[in-house]
């Protein structure tokens, strides 16, 4: 039977089909009672039309409930409506390990992390008395928190209830392409255990069986039994061994092979007899093999050292002379294996995981990223160690990048560009750069940084002084400048400039000239690798194209890398980087998404609402029914409006280019918002009900954030960056002839302006007192002045008396009680709740009791880093 969307299943609303197969049909649904997607598995009346075994089913699903495990897909409810059975799960989102494994086999980093996980799992509901019983590639979901486990159990759920046939009452005709066969014996027959074949209990024996199975076709791409029909499948599974692993892939740990071999023995009793010990062994091969790949090149040492002594020998000996000739001939006669890339993935450190782009040392020794858990620090591993580790004093730090000796790395934080050294040390501030894109270090001791958004291109010696600009705001030309990248000569660089068609894209630039040339029309960084080629993104492709460092000119073609490479579509930069030496590292996916989620003043997560996304930038109706933010594409930033009591979502932006940071109007009816559809960041506005055209609000050669309206809607407060002077507070009036002015206007940066409910005070953060702090100010008068926050602070929301002020800090919401009347008095700063791991904004509701968060979708990273070892030999020749 198939459903269509809407169709009720008691309190479950149907959304979309998901899949079908011999257990039934599978839709999204809708939770109606608790707000929440959930999987709905419908099924065939075949396996539920017994009352006996309706009732033994209802009685397994019961026990399985109970099993609380991250890598295990939750079984929520089981229902029947009508004369329809159903069991609803947690819905998951991702790619089966079967779908995956028609792709090809998996590196030995993904093989070991993935069985690491499912024996986890096992091991958790072996302890409890569940065997799993049809262990397979297509019931392991891989999803960004990991493997989940999917219809745990419920083999034994859906059993008959009579006794078990023997083998030679298995029906012979051809099943399904896994040649699954429904009936007294359950599983899918590739994976199953001698055992069960022969109509025997399943003990947790049996799935560490089908888990050798699994691992098997994991590392190699192949399963481990064959057969051109289920009798001769049978035979193999009963009577012979499947090829070592290593035959098959080469560079296998032999502990591996032994693992695999002994989950697949014939006798239970020759097998692991615990899934936890799994888990152990599994764990110990992951530590051996993050140091292999690094031992490659120290191989190569080892047989040069090996030459050497056989050339010195010769000096003392004819004879060994004469036995290293032969030697030497008989080698030269062997076949040389042709270089391939070697390729292993580089985990996060518990409870963290990567943001930004990773950047590698130009020896190719080191991999440094921005790890966050709960605050972001700069996490540097070596290839050759099997863990990384935080650097401290680099909290807040993001964009990382390399000296040309390998020894220190410049990164951004707080408004600052900063260095730190390898080696230990707290980090020393060079100079301000709030805003950062990317920055790049010179052989001649030259930092080259863009900092204000893109704004200006400025340079700074590596140990710190006055910057100086290289290229600056042009009004008329309307462009940002973004990731500076050397040249080896350390005058002239690779960046991407942003804004006009006509220029956009990769240019090259000189220390000695403004005159620049555009290389490649592309949205999207690029980066030059020695002896020359240009690395680039086109869509999700990472692209390497063959340039001449010194004409700077491209020629050929451009080989394709890797595929999903992760792109900031927003910050214009892939999440790669290579090395001098051959090593390159990247991330997949396009960046992280986040879910709009509503939480209480505990921190207690009450609920979602609408689908997840690159959001940014929540801003609450007035009406507090709907919210306005940012979505991030792969063309770029536009608004949409989510209705709260229903959950969706509407696009109410079109255009090509980024449309960001939007604002109510205070009766509802209009969205303002910054657009970069005409060059530098305009505001327009447009009717929220989507009917109309976007209308200028305010141009000109302002650079315009974070926009708030007063409760009159007499005026907009607004950020704004100019070529003279960092960001200041100003204000437009939208009376008279609606000149804007500057509110808030120092040497220091002033961001994230907010009106009071009442107008006449505006609420600010600033970096006047050396770290960023929240601020009030009287309106318009200005003057009066209070400091809100008391150890730092940013972006201030008020609570709709009035009473209350909440701003971010290091991840937390913080709040500080307001008197009212003639004297205004601020209270003591009150830690909330930490705002969720990754929170790109946030939005309190009036009463200050509920704020929305974007937090992030599930509950670790969604991946890991890829490194790629001689990557250059597997391009196109």
């Amino acid at each position: 039977m198939s459903l269509s969307a809407g169709t009720k299943l008691g309190p479950y609303e149907i959304v979309a089909p998901i899949g079908a197969g011999g257990m039934g049909e599978v839709y999204k649904a809708r939770d109606t009672r608790l707000e929440r997607t959930v999987a709905i598995k419908v099924l065939p009346g075949n396996l539920s039309s017994s009352p006996e075994v309706r009732q033994r089913f209802e009685r397994e699903a019961k026990t399985i409930s109970q099993l609380s495990h991250p890598h295990i897909c939750a079984l929520y409810d089981v229902g029947r409506d009508g004369d329809t059975d159903y069991l609803v799960m947690e819905y998951l989102e991702g790619e089966t390990l079967s779908e995956r494994l028609s792709k090809g086999a998996l590196s030995l980093e993904q093989t070991l992390r993935y069985g690491i996980e499912i024996a986890e799992a096992l091991d958790t509901a072996h302890r409890q008395g569940i065997v799993h019983r049809d262990l397979k590639p297509g019931n392991v979901m891989l999803t960004k928190s990991g493997v989940k486990l999917l219809d745990f159990g419920l083999a034994k759920a859906f059993a008959p209830v009579t006794q078990a046939s023997s083998l030679t009452a298995l029906p012979t005709a051809m099943g399904s392409p896994n040649l699954t066969q429904e009936g007294t014996i359950l599983g899918t027959f590739q994976y199953m255990a001698p055992e069960q074949l022969e109509g025997k209990e399943a003990d947790p024996r049996t799935d560490i069986f089908a888990f050798g199975a699994v691992l098997y076709e994991m590392a190699t791409g192949q399963k481990p039994f064959g057969g051109k029909s289920q009798a001769s499948l049978i035979a193999a599974i009963l009577e012979r061994e499947p090829p070592a692993i290593s035959t098959v892939q080469p560079m296998t740990p032999p502990a591996l092979d032994r693992v695999v071999k002994t989950c697949l023995a014939k006798d239970p009793e020759d097998r692991w007899q615990s899934a936890g010990d799994l888990k152990r062994e599994l764990r110990w091969i992951g530590e051996g093999s993050s140091q292999a790949a690094a031992a490659l090149v120290p191989s190569v040492s080892r047989r040069v050292r090996r030459d050497r002594v056989w050339m010195a020998a010769a000096v003392f000996s004819f004879a060994a002379l004469v036995a290293a000739l032969l030697f030497w001939r008989a080698d030269s006669r062997r076949p040389r294996r042709e270089s391939r890339p070697v390729r292993f993935e580089m985990a996060p450190p518990e409870k963290g995981f990567f943001e930004d782009f990773p950047a590698v040392s130009p020896d190719g020794r080191f991999v440094a990223c921005v790890v966050t858990s709960g605050e972001s620090r700069l996490w540097v591993r070596s290839l050759d160690s099997v863990s990384g580790r935080e650097l401290p004093g680099t909290e807040n730090g993001s964009n990382p990048f390399w000296s040309p000796d390998g020894r220190s790395l410049g990164f951004f934080s707080d408004g600052k560009l900063k260095r730190v050294e390898l080696s230990g040390g707290a980090p020393q501030t060079l100079c301000e750069a709030r805003l950062s894109r990317g920055g790049t270090w010179g052989r001649d001791g030259v930092i080259l940084f863009a900092p204000d958004g893109g704004a200006s291109l400025h340079r700074v010696p590596a140990s710190g002084g006055e910057p100086i600009a290289v290229f600056k705001l042009e009004a008329a030309r309307m462009v940002n400048y973004k990731w500076p990248r050397f040249l080896p000569d350390g005058r002239r660089f690779l960046f991407l400039l942003e804004g006009s068609s006509r220029e956009a894209g990769v240019h090259v630039g000189s220390l000695d000239s403004t005159k620049t040339t555009r290389l490649l029309e592309t949205g999207v960084a690029a980066a030059y690798v020695p002896p020359g080629l240009l690395l680039f993104v086109r869509g999700e492709t990472l692209l390497a194209q063959p340039f001449d460092a010194k004409e700077g000119t491209l020629s050929g073609e451009a080989m394709p890398v890797a595929e999903g490479i992760g792109t900031d579509e927003f910050l214009n930069v892939g999440y790669f980087s290579a090395s001098e030496n051959g090593v390159l590292t990247f991330r997949t996916g396009s960046g992280l998404d986040n879910q709009l989620a509503w939480f209480d003043r505990q921190g207690k997560r009450l609920g979602t609402v609408g689908p997840p996304g690159r959001y940014d930038h929540p801003e609450l109706s007035p009406d507090g029914k709907r919210i306005v933010l940012d979505r991030a594409e792969t063309s770029g930033r536009d608004l949409w409006v989510v209705e709260l009591s229903r959950g969706t979502a509407t696009r109410l932006t079109f255009h090509p280019s980024n449309d960001w940071t939007p604002a109510w109007s205070p009766d509802g009816s209009r969205v303002a918002f910054v657009s970069f559809r005409d060059g530098p960041p305009n505001l327009y506005q447009k009717n929220a009900n989507g009917v109309g055209e976007e209308e200028p609000l305010l141009k000109g050669s302002l650079r315009k954030h974070h926009l708030a309206a007063s409760a009159d809607g007499r005026f907009f407060a607004f950020e704004a960056t100019s070529a003279e002077t960092k960001s200041d507070v100003w204000v437009m009036p939208l009376f008279g002839d609606r000149k804007p002015f500057p509110f808030v206007q120092t040497p220091f940066a002033e961001t994230h302006p907010r009106f009071s409910p009442d107008g006449r005070a505006i609420a600010y953060s600033s970096e006047e007192s050396g770290r960023r702090e929240v601020y009030v100010q009287s309106f318009p008068s200005g003057g009066g002045k209070w400091q809100i926050s008391t150890n730092g602070g940013s972006d201030p929301r008020w609570r709709g008396d009035g009473r209350e002020i909440f701003y971010a800090f290091q991840g937390k919401i913080m709040a500080v009680p307001l008197s009212g009347g003639a004297s205004f008095e601020a209270g003591v700063p009150v830690a909330l709740f930490d705002a969720t791991r990754r929170s790109h904004g946030y939005a309190p509701d009036a009463s200050g009791q509920r704020f929305f968060i974007l937090a992030p979708v599930g509950e670790t990273a969604p991946s890991p880093l890829t490194v790629v070892l001689d990557w250059t030999a597997g391009l196109k020749k």
